[in-house]
């Protein structure tokens, strides 16, 4: 998968050629700057040229500046720290060096296997999309070309393989161990996943020397065996403090290296465009809490990028800037604005006028300012339109809606909805944070949650024959990890605890069947895709029989000049997301339209002028690239909106059985088994721990 999406071998080898002589670049100008430049000479306090005595110059040059080979070597043997340092970027750079060759080899046995079992030269695979890959993969199995397992392999089985680790990250975060969370001194808490935390992370539970897999894909006997729980989590305790000693040892280079490499990435893209901090990118969060069970790193990707303009959109309409502050913005623009433009034209009219003192500093922070005073005026892009409107759009590609609860739903939404698309100098405040923080999250948050991760690997890990040890979420099993609210009612027979939670399960299988319908699920999912099915015919006739709205016709949809994946979505916003307040069955709900417009691709897709003519239908799906985006996007929707409407009807029974209880009342009190629901991963239940996984 990486040498597919990394474009090839040659791709792969100057991309890890250009890392270690970036790293090289780095540590050498650094060295240079700090000792090898007469910052005398350079900023013209000293008027006489000490490198070259018998030159005069009327103005100061580089190489006036730059100090002779063997005084810099001595300033550099002068300082025992610097030395220290600098073998200690060898040594790394060595190590990645070394690193980079063992993978170079196994890339090299990936570039044999491609060209000649899949018949796949590196020159095709930029043109190449994966589902062929997969094909020719499945294919060869088939044949005999691969004795992988005696069964033919499935494309569930090659996603399994693949996403091992981040099928167990996303069920972590989906049952709340992950990321790290620490309260905030105004209320709630703030949620923490920098790259050197995933590191750590990644280092403790699967590829460390110390972690569960050890980079394998076996998890050891003795995870899986509940006598050897506490000792388990005992050493697991120790390795994490030893690692968070570690981390807190190596902080100040880190943090060193960090800034050192923030400061000559970014510097050019800030100078070219001052506002780039101001833009907004999915977090590190985002991408493992909207990310599906089995979605491959292009396909987030993608989806991700269909979703940033109508979540950006949402996050400019649902919180608008202030009034008052808006007007002091402009003000404060005008005035940088205006001295700016004056200094401006006197450097044109005389250049000399940038060797004045602090003239060009003054100009460079005027800049800054009206950059960020513009950052507070609102745009018209956002005015006019509702949050309500723009949050089903964004949902379409999202698939994961920010729960609206209380009174102030449109407050939190807009929080949870900024926490996943943030600023960019946000995300970069927090990398440059995580060397110092780190540490701490290791110790107070990793740390006591030991026993809970140990559970956690031995209740939710099985064994595929093929395969190796997987996550049991990953095999998106409704019987086992369904939602009773989420269209699974009936056939989930998991417990508090095993229920993946905003109908993770249901929406990943979704998704997976849409994008391979050649795959055939196991009993219940089939039988729960099969209800889904059932149930967006029976209310598209019932939405086609209203007289409220006719169904949209497929010519209709496919000569809308906005793409298909975008003009579906738009189709809904004029539709609420929750159900209205009368359920009766005389008006149909806002989920009859969505299963109005699912109907109207159906049709688009058995339409010969769409699609080629012969081929199944999910094969005729598979040929438009748009419409297939289009389905998943309008069944997310529609799962959502089946969900919204069921939880309405269980509280509207709530209120009709107890009509004393007001409706922001908390839930009623659970039974002490309902409260500590026990992980039941066998037959005997009783064995299993008690843990409430959610607040």
């Amino acid at each position: 998968m990486p040498y597919h999406q990394r474009s090839g071998f040659a791709c792969i080898l100057l991309e890890d050629v250009f890392q270690l002589g970036q790293f090289i670049f780095i540590v050498t100008f650094t060295t240079f700057l700090l000792r090898c430049v007469d910052y005398s000479v350079l900023f013209a306090n000293q008027p006489k040229n000490r490198t070259r005595p018998g030159s005069l110059h009327s103005k100061v040059t580089l190489s006036d500046a730059i100090l002779p080979s063997s005084q810099c070597a001595q300033r550099i043997r002068s300082s025992p720290l610097l030395v220290f340092l600098l073998i200690l970027a060898a040594a790394f750079w060595l190590f990645q060096l070394l690193r980079s060759v063992c993978k170079l080899f196994s890339y090299w046995d990936i570039r044999v296997f491609y060209r000649e079992a899949l018949c796949m030269p590196s020159e095709e695979l930029s043109s190449v999309p994966w589902a062929e890959v997969q094909s020719r993969l499945l294919a060869l199995q088939r044949s005999g070309g691969l004795c992988v397992q005696p069964r033919p392999l499935t494309e569930l089985d090659v996603h399994h393989r693949i996403l091992r680790y981040t099928n167990y990250q996303v069920a972590l975060a989906n049952k709340g161990l992950l990321p790290a969370r620490c309260a905030v001194p105004w209320g709630g808490s703030a949620a923490f996943l920098s790259r050197g935390l995933a590191l750590n992370v990644d280092l403790l539970l699967f590829r460390g020397p110390f972690s569960f897999f050890r980079g394998g894909w076996e998890l050891p006997d003795a995870y899986k065996r509940s006598d050897r729980r506490a000792a388990l989590a005992a050493r697991w305790r120790r390795t994490v403090l030893l690692l968070a000693a570690v981390n807190l040892a190596l902080s100040p280079l880190v943090l060193a290296w960090q800034l050192l490499h923030a400061f000559y990435s970014r510097a050019e893209v800030l100078r070219r465009e001052s506002g780039a901090l101001g833009t907004r990118r999915w977090s590190r969060l985002a991408r493992l809490q909207l990310r599906h069970f089995n979605e491959l790193p292009h396909e987030l990707r993608a989806r991700l990028a269909r979703a940033y303009c109508p979540a950006a959109a949402f996050l400019r309409a649902a919180a608008p800037p202030a009034p008052l502050l808006a007007l002091l913005a402009r003000q404060l623009l005008f005035f940088a604005g205006a001295l700016f433009a004056a200094l401006l034209v006197l450097t044109v009219y005389d250049e000399d006028v940038l060797s004045v003192e602090h003239v060009l500093t003054a100009m460079t922070a005027l800049g800054i300012v009206a950059t960020v005073a513009r950052s507070f005026i609102p745009g018209e892009q956002g005015q006019g339109r509702p949050p309500q409107i723009l949050l089903p759009a964004a949902l379409a590609h999202m698939h994961y809606l920010p729960e609206e609860t209380g009174p102030a739903g449109r407050t939190s939404a807009y929080r949870q909805m900024a926490r996943l698309l943030q600023y960019r100098a946000v995300s970069l405040a927090e990398e440059l944070l995580s060397p110092l923080l780190t540490p701490l999250f290791l110790l107070f948050w990793f740390r006591p949650r030991a026993l809970e991760i140990i559970d956690f690997f031995r209740h939710f890990t099985v064994d595929v024959a093929g395969v190796g040890d997987i996550c049991s979420f990953a095999l998106m099993d409704v019987k086992r990890h369904g939602h009773p609210q989420w269209l699974s009612e009936g056939q989930a027979e998991a417990s508090l605890s095993e229920r993946a939670e905003n109908g993770k399960t249901e929406l990943s299988l979704m998704r997976f069947s849409l994008l391979h319908p050649q795959w055939c699920p196991p009993g219940h999912s089939s039988k729960f895709l099969g209800h889904l099915r059932g149930r967006v015919q029976q209310d598209a006739a019932a939405w086609g029989a209203s007289s409220v709205r006719s169904p949209l016709s497929p010519g209709i949809l496919s000569n809308s000049a906005s793409p298909l994946q975008e003009a579906f979505p738009a189709n809904l916003s004029m539709q609420p997301l929750g159900p209205p307040q009368d359920l009766s069955p005389i008006v149909p709900c806002p989920a009859a339209a969505t299963a109005s417009l699912l109907a109207s691709i159906s049709r688009m897709t058995q339409d010969s002028s769409c699609v080629s003519p012969g081929g199944t239908g999910g094969q005729k799906l598979a040929q438009l690239p748009e419409l297939a985006s289009a389905d998943m996007s309008l069944h997310a929707i529609y799962l959502h909106q089946l969900h919204r409407q069921q939880q309405q009807e269980l509280w509207g029974e709530a209120s009709a059985s107890s009509l004393s209880r007001p409706w922001s009342s908390p839930p009623q009190t659970l039974s002490p088994e309902e409260e500590k629901p026990s992980w039941s991963s066998g037959s005997s239940p009783a064995s299993s721990p008690r843990q409430q996984w959610r607040t």
